[in-house]
């Protein structure tokens, strides 16, 4: 197993609708391993495979914390089949570190999809999971949570972030 690059905003592949998993092969089971050992070397509770550069509907996600367990959970092609029970909560990524905002998501979802041996599940979230599960799945139709934010939260957020952004490759070039 390895630890893959994060791509990180503004990376075009995290813009672009990725494609079905059409074989569940090995190579796809090698996908899986490594994302997720990259979401766990990250202290990430979710990761979907446009953020490692591959653009395949596949997520991972475990939202466990020290005191509460969850399954690792793998999902390929899914699709959010309900969602009610709107709420907002903070929020954060993997893709787009430091950074946290108020989002407005369902608190409780049904997705559908395959598990990693191809067998069809029904998942159903509610708090955090429901959250990671509809922020994973955003991924996959190249949607971050920045893209959820108001307009004028997100523009201040592109200026603040691509600033920092700048500045840190700038004080990078200059340590070199």
């Amino acid at each position: 197993m390895a630890v893959l690059e994060i791509r990180k905003y503004p990376d075009e592949v995290l813009k672009k609708k990725a494609l079905p998993v059409e074989n569940i092969d090995k190579d796809l089971q090698r996908l899986i391993d490594n994302m997720i050992e990259t979401m766990y070397a990250a202290s990430g509770i979710g990761l979907a495979a446009p953020q490692v550069g591959v653009s395949k509907r596949l997520i991972v996600i475990d939202v466990s914390t020290k005191d509460e367990k969850h399954p690792l959970i793998v999902l390929i092609n899914p699709e959010i089949t309900e969602a009610d029970s709107f709420i907002d909560s903070e929020e954060g990524c993997l893709s787009v570190p430091g950074y946290t905002s108020t989002i407005k998501r369902a608190g409780r979802v049904v997705v559908k999809g395959l598990d990693r041996n191809g067998k069809s599940v029904h998942v159903e979230g509610t708090g955090l999971f429901a959250r990671a599960l509809q922020h994973e799945i955003d991924h996959l139709d190249g949607v971050l949570f920045v893209d959820r934010m108001s307009s004028i939260k997100r523009e201040f957020f592109k200026k603040r972030y691509l600033k920092k952004t700048v500045v840190s490759s700038q004080q990078s070039a200059v340590r070199r």
